[in-house]
């Protein structure tokens, strides 16, 4: 739906806080398909903002560097997700800068690295699950991606701190999306876990056989922004964990994959066969399909006018990933999860949005995007022609009002051994 352009921009209500709580992922939606249109007014934690769902809006949202990310997260999820000084807190020519950086490590060499690091994670593990009568793949996940994202990474990590890496990690995952003690656990893990990072990067400095010179933690070190300055140890600390959290953050695109293969037999069927041309089109239909972020927020840089509307500086915008992915001028039968429509999908950046929009290098689209592809695809690999198990009667509603949802069981499985 579109909203005719000279008529007033409906306002949802007085504040959508407690809403947003209660309907999670479909709260922008929900308000977009009851008003018919693709934005909209309320308050969040009483800050006027303008919610918007579309390709249009991701495009806008995007493209052109209208808006900035600085200020446009509550201070509690940003501490966890992004923190002062991130290459998402940067625009313009430093955010640039700072973002080649990153997508320098996204070669195609270092995916199909990342991806023979999580297999051999994934067989170290397997005699320790084939001694449980069940797990939660999800719990047995965390772990195996802290090995995966540390080797990945050239982060040395010692038997003995694995286990608190892999929280530290995963509470600043869950965390995010929770209010109260939840919320404050997972920031004072946030920092244990930075003190750790500039550790590495101290030591990575000083010692040049400490980390191998192509890897991530040697390059963020080395690294210099528009200035010419070399990041501080803390910056520094802070886009390491920009690599190692989001890559423990893939599992529960794993998990959905799992769900979904369970769900949808007839592609572990295919894929147990050895097919692989489907293999990237039912994980970006997993990526698609499953909720991973609900929204994303962005301030206006500068004023602009978009469809009759004034856009001011400083006025705080809510992007729905989720609800354009399900967007049914875009996605045909969009609550059907059909990986056949990725198989001649032509690519267009602000439609598929399960990580942002825009083009990677210009904009704020996430850099890891091709190692979810690639770690979940590995994963799916692994589940249909390296390990055999059960999947017992369990819970496996995925709820919209849990953020960042899972299934509600967590995916167990029964009596996994090799296949």
């Amino acid at each position: 739906m579109t909203r005719p352009p000279g008529t007033a921009l409906p306002h949802a209500e007085f504040d959508g806080s407690l809403a947003f709580l209660r309907e999670g992922y479909g709260y922008v939606s929900h308000r977009c398909a009851r008003l018919g249109t693709d934005l909209f007014r309320t308050r969040i934690l009483l800050r006027p903002v303008i919610c918007m769902r579309g390709r249009e809006a991701a495009g806008l949202f995007y493209g052109n560097g209208r808006f900035t990310r600085a200020g446009a997260m509550p201070r509690s999820v940003l501490l966890l997700l992004q923190d002062r000084g991130s290459v998402q807190a940067l625009d313009g020519e430093a955010h640039r800068l700072r973002k080649a950086l990153f997508m320098e490590m996204m070669t195609p060499a270092a995916l199909r690295r990342a991806e023979a690091l999580f297999e051999q994670e994934v067989q170290r593990a397997l005699p320790r699950w084939q001694g449980q009568e069940s797990l939660v793949l999800h719990d047995a996940l965390l772990e195996v991606l802290t090995r995966t994202a540390a080797a990945w990474a050239g982060v040395p990590l010692a038997e003995d701190e694995v286990a608190a890496r892999t929280e530290e990690l995963a509470t600043m995952i869950a965390g995010a999306g929770a209010v109260g003690p939840r919320n404050w656990r997972a920031r004072l893990l946030r920092r244990r876990c930075e003190r750790w990072a500039a550790s590495l990067v101290r030591r990575t400095r000083k010692d040049a056989d400490f980390a191998p010179e192509t890897s991530p933690l040697a390059m963020i070190a080395a690294h210099r922004d528009a200035d010419g300055t070399a990041l501080s140890d803390e910056v520094a600390a802070v886009e390491l964990i920009n690599l190692l959290r989001p890559t423990v953050a893939v599992g529960r695109f794993m998990v959905f994959a799992a769900l979904a293969l369970h769900e949808h037999p007839r592609w572990r069927e295919a894929f147990a066969s050895g097919s692989e041309p489907d293999i990237e089109p039912f994980v970006q239909e997993v990526r698609r399909f499953y909720p991973f972020f609900p929204v994303v927020g962005g301030r206006v840089r500068q004023p602009f006018d978009w469809r009759g509307i004034d856009f001011r500086a400083g006025q705080w915008v809510l992007l729905d990933l989720y609800g354009t992915n399900h967007d049914p001028r875009l996605w045909p039968e969009p609550e059907s999860f059909r990986p056949e429509r990725f198989r001649d999908w032509p690519g267009d950046p602000d439609s598929l949005i399960p990580q942002g929009a825009g083009a990677f290098l210009e904009n704020h689209r996430c850099p890891g995007e091709w190692l979810t592809i690639a770690l979940v695809g590995q994963l799916v690999r692994l589940l249909c022609r390296t390990l055999r198990y059960d999947v017992p009667a369990q819970d496996l509603r995925v709820r919209l009002d849990r953020m960042p949802a899972l299934p509600e069981s967590g995916f167990v499985m029964r009596g996994v051994a090799a296949a």
